[in-house]
């Protein structure tokens, strides 16, 4: 039984205004191409886990740097949206539950962890855009659920922020941020004096009213049921096997995208003739010229479309399709990147709306796939002096083929997919997942 006990709103206090205390940021063309959502996580942690008031403390020391957090989308008067730096807080929700954490993770906390995070706000513009859910169980472990809006920050981003927020409730009244985010939007998506596009962005990134996503191919939406969220666990020696396989040097996510790719389409029985292609995240802070601090906090992130034939992919060595990966992955370059921006620029000089390609809850994306890595993401140091979090658990997902590869929680060097399979494959997906071929 749950039992919400307050909701707060926490407001950092500062000794001096922040420097971008009031100010008005337009949003850049990377935040309009990031979805215009509230995108969740959730953290357990084991008891004895800190007291709430502790959480909520190294929270606003954590928050103070980062003033957008604790802002509000808003909208001109030409109707476009921008982050007003206001200080108007971050919002806290504190329940208690009583039973125990461990009993409830052994139950399977999944098949209601929509319950661990705050409700999503019915509107975006003008609600808190980092909301916060401290739930306490009974044995005084802590379940964290967040909300953040997309648009103030990609999840690179929101992984050095909540790696402060942990490290500013360990040190407490000794907490110091090490070196302030570097917090210039503008400087990110300077364009050209001319801006050139030089190449086509429109359904990349953006689309026009009515256009389909990239690959202008119907994707059928369909009742949430049919869609199945599995987690797949992949040990250290299984990615060591599988890097073997590859025969060159390749990164985790290299190797195991081509493995999950390869057998995600076994599992769907495509036709051969068919094609598929996979949107693939990609940080465009070192890939820009000049370069972008990594700790921007903002969203920098493009997609990359690997592209094979269903017979070839299928048929192809694991070396093989990370080249084909890689090649995609590279494509994301320095003059892309400056495309992007002057196509952003050449668009906001026309008034014309832009609009994110971006796939509706329920959508089937078979034949393709969309993914996401995490694997950067620091959650082994986002200890909150009592140890890491015992459990990362995923929201729902909610678009068949969308994948987020996190570092594993129980072996060291493995990692866990979160997937979403469209319930007719999830059989033949179990069966094959761990198959080396």
């Amino acid at each position: 039984m749950e039992i919400t006990t307050s909701t707060t709103m926490l407001k950092p206090v500062y000794s001096t205004p922040h420097p971008l205390a009031g100010e008005k940021v337009p949003l850049t063309v990377f935040d309009r191409a990031a979805l215009d959502i509230f995108v969740p996580t959730v953290r357990a942690y084991a008891a004895p886990a800190p007291s709430n008031e502790a959480i909520k403390d190294g929270l606003l020391r954590a928050v103070a740097p980062y003033p957008h957090l604790a802002g509000r989308l808003a909208v001109d008067d030409q109707g476009r949206r921008f982050l007003h730096v206001n200080n108007e807080g971050v919002l806290v929700v504190e329940a208690t539950v009583e039973t125990d954490l461990a009993d409830v993770l052994a139950d399977g906390i999944a098949a209601k962890i929509d319950e661990l995070y705050p409700p999503l706000p019915e509107e975006n513009v003008g609600a808190a855009l980092l909301h916060v859910k401290l739930n306490r169980y009974k044995c005084g472990g802590v379940v964290i659920g967040t909300i953040a809006h997309h648009h103030v920050a990609d999840g690179h981003s929101l992984s050095i922020f909540f790696t402060t927020w942990a490290s500013a409730v360990r040190e407490g009244k000794d907490f110091t941020i090490p070196s302030a985010p570097f917090l210039d939007r503008a400087a990110t998506a300077v364009p050209r004096s001319t801006p050139t596009p030089k190449f086509d962005h429109w359904s990349i990134e953006f689309k026009k009213g009515g256009d389909d996503d990239h690959s202008s191919k119907f994707h059928a939406v369909v009742p949430m049921d049919k869609i199945k969220d599995l987690t797949v666990h992949f040990t250290a020696e299984f990615i060591a096997e599988l890097k073997a396989r590859v025969g060159v040097r390749c990164s985790t996510f290299q190797c195991l995208l081509a493995h999950v790719w390869k057998k995600i389409t076994a599992a769907r029985d495509l036709e051969p003739e068919a094609f598929t292609e996979v949107r693939v995240a990609v940080n465009c802070r070192g890939r820009a010229n000049p370069p972008v601090p990594m700790d921007f906090f903002g969203n920098m992130v493009l997609w990359a479309f690997p592209r094979l034939q269903v017979r070839d992919l299928l048929n192809s060595s694991y070396g093989s399709v990370v080249g084909a990966i890689r090649d995609a992955v590279s494509r994301i370059d320095g003059e892309y990147i400056q495309s992007f921006v002057d196509f952003g620029a050449v668009l906001d000089m026309s008034g014309e709306e832009l609009t994110a390609t971006a796939a509706a809850t329920g959508t089937m994306l078979c034949p393709d796939l969309e993914v996401d890595s995490w694997l950067g993401f620091q959650f082994h140091q986002m200890d909150l002096g009592t140890g890491p979090p015992c459990a990362f658990l995923t929201p729902d997902l909610p678009i068949e083929g969308l994948m987020i590869f996190v570092p594993s929680r129980t072996a060291k060097g493995g990692v866990d997919l979160f997937v979403a399979v469209a319930e007719d494959h999830v059989d033949a997906f179990e069966q094959i997942c761990y198959s080396l071929g």
